[in-house]
């Protein structure tokens, strides 16, 4: 199995702060484009998610002061989460799935901070400052003026954004119409959320302006999981040293035939974690790509077949000869994969529209009344899932029990909860044990929408 070194090579010299900050070279090229679309993609569906509607519930909310999450419309609640842990669950498999087989293309295709990061904010600082040599100089140079507008231009833009991106990210917390509410009404009518927007800013700003790759390299522990998880079929961005090597540019008379590699450092320049991939499969590399359309561009220039760096296999690198390509692997992940997905369809597709809990209520026990039938008083709790109002009554299962209501309700409101109480009654001959399992039905309508089990308790006759 390949080794994940935890190299941080950076393209700057050494100065007296401990944090040597990255340049990266204003990427391009075929794989840079393709990113684009998958990153502008995801950037433009989590910029709406929160907004869309679906019969009148969020696409997508995860409220976790009120317990309440929407996926695609469904709402969901604490009855759920064994669904919820499912779906996270798929999540994970799949990360690691692609890791297996991809390596580390989660984190520099689709992971948000790599998004934001490399197509919103450093996009940004090309923009304003140029590219890296230029942002090298102004920040090495002599303070002036224009450094000063540009760094004030290029922080306030940051801090708009941020902000911006915190009250979407809220939006996923407590909903559109809530931060709706919170934008348009007076300010002390909402000071912890007008409070929560301001930290949220101020968090997205220190990472994106001051934290940036260090999140990749250091906080986040995915990268780390790469040692456990690759082996030698899985593929990764790599470089092909068996050709490449040695590197260097051949001249005339040298009798020593170089490489294909010529040494220019184009893929170091444009990394934007700062390695050097011709060193290794390394714990920085995102495998964003960039490095390949760099090097692909020198190639095309020199003449040279393409992707000295590309997707590889570990095993094709570094023991090329004895390589056999095998997926069981990666068969075993996409078996997991396909049986967690089909019972999270299940769960989903044949979850309840009423979630509920039936109990004798407290201290209290059978009554045996003056007609000869015993009854035992309940508790019901109800809440509405369906995302909309619903009619509805209670029914026992067995014909042999009525139900007398001490409070009935007939409706339950959009996104409702409802208690209530009543008892069952049974016939004393009827009952031949001192505890029996029994059933109600919730109806709506002609349809039976939840069947919820309970005791009922009654005295046995002596023989």
């Amino acid at each position: 199995m390949g080794t994940v070194t935890a190299k941080h090579e950076t393209n700057q010299p050494n100065t007296k702060s401990k944090r040597k900050w990255i340049y990266a070279k204003k990427p391009g090229g075929k794989f840079f484009r393709a990113r684009q679309w998958v990153g502008y993609s995801l950037l433009l569906f989590f910029f709406i998610a929160p907004f869309i509607k679906i019969n009148g519930n969020p696409f997508l909310m995860f409220n976790l002061i009120e317990r309440k999450f929407s996926i695609f419309g469904n709402i969901f609640y604490p009855q759920d989460l064994h669904i919820f842990l499912f779906g996270m669950l798929i999540i994970m498999v799949c990360i690691f799935l692609f890791t297996v087989v991809y390596g580390r293309v989660w984190c520099g295709w689709t992971c948000p901070q790599t998004i934001f990061m490399e197509l919103i904010f450093r996009r940004i600082e090309y923009l304003i400052e140029g590219d890296w040599l230029q942002q090298k100089k102004l920040n090495e140079g002599p303070d002036s003026d224009t450094r000063a507008w540009k760094k004030l231009l290029k922080h306030m833009i940051f801090l708009a954004i941020s902000f911006f991106i915190s009250n979407i990210f809220l939006a996923y917390i407590i909903g559109a119409d809530a931060l709706f509410k919170i934008m348009t009404d007076p300010v002390d009518q909402h000071l912890i959320g007008f409070i929560s927007i301001i930290i949220f800013t101020l968090v997205f700003y220190g990472v994106f302006a001051y934290v940036r790759e260090i999140v990749c390299t250091t906080i986040c522990p995915y990268g780390r999981l790469q040692s456990v998880l690759l082996d030698d079929q899985s593929i990764t961005v790599a470089y092909d040293v068996n050709r490449g090597e040695p590197r260097g540019k051949q001249r005339k008379g040298e009798e020593q035939e170089k490489g294909d590699c010529v040494d220019c450092n184009l893929c170091v320049q444009v990394c934007p974690t700062g390695i050097d991939i011709r060193e290794g499969l390394q714990m920085e590399c995102v495998s964003c790509t960039a490095c390949i359309d760099a090097c692909d561009a020198v190639m095309e220039k020199i003449h040279k077949p393409k992707r000295l760096i590309g997707f590889y296999a570990m095993g094709e690198i570094t023991d090329k000869a004895n390589y056999k390509k095998n997926n069981v692997r990666a068969i075993a992940y996409s078996g997991v994969l396909v049986i967690l997905m089909t019972i999270f369809g299940f769960m989903i597709f044949n979850r309840s529209e009423i979630g509920g809990s039936v109990l004798r209520a407290k201290g209290s026990t059978y009554q045996v009344r003056e007609d000869g039938t015993v009854s035992n008083l309940y508790t019901m709790e109800l809440i509405n899932k369906s995302g909309k109002d619903m009619p509805f009554d209670l029914k026992s299962v067995d014909e042999n029990l009525k139900l007398e209501f001490v409070n009935h309700i007939h409706d339950l409101k959009k996104d409702g909860t409802a208690t209530i109480s009543f008892f069952l009654v049974a016939p004393k001959d009827y009952v031949k044990s001192y505890k029996t399992d029994v059933e109600v039905k919730i109806m709506s309508g002609d349809k039976v929408k939840r069947t919820l089990e309970t005791t009922f308790i009654a005295p046995v006759a002596k023989k």
